[in-house]
């Protein structure tokens, strides 16, 4: 009996025209090949957030889509609340 535990970003989704990155992790338990257990995990980046820590796949995505007038139009929103 050989159990595997997999991590994976399952769904990557931008949000809004924000474009808040909302991301879904998959922790998937395996016996023998066989999936037994699956449990998800999400978290929601935003424009301008410190990515750093993140996998390249996001910081790719993010790199792409959080352009400057984004993460400025983001900020302003934040400031006006």
């Amino acid at each position: 009996m050989a159990l595997t535990k997999e991590v994976v970003n399952d769904k990557i989704e931008i949000v809004g025209e924000n474009r808040v990155m909302q991301i879904r992790t998959a922790t998937i338990i395996k016996e023998d090949g066989v999936v037994i257990s699956k449990s998800y995990h999400r978290e929601v980046l935003t424009p301008g957030r410190n990515i750093d820590s993140m996998d390249d796949e996001i910081k790719n995505i993010c790199n792409v889509v959080w352009t400057d007038a984004v993460k400025a139009k983001n900020a302003a929103m934040i400031a006006n609340k």
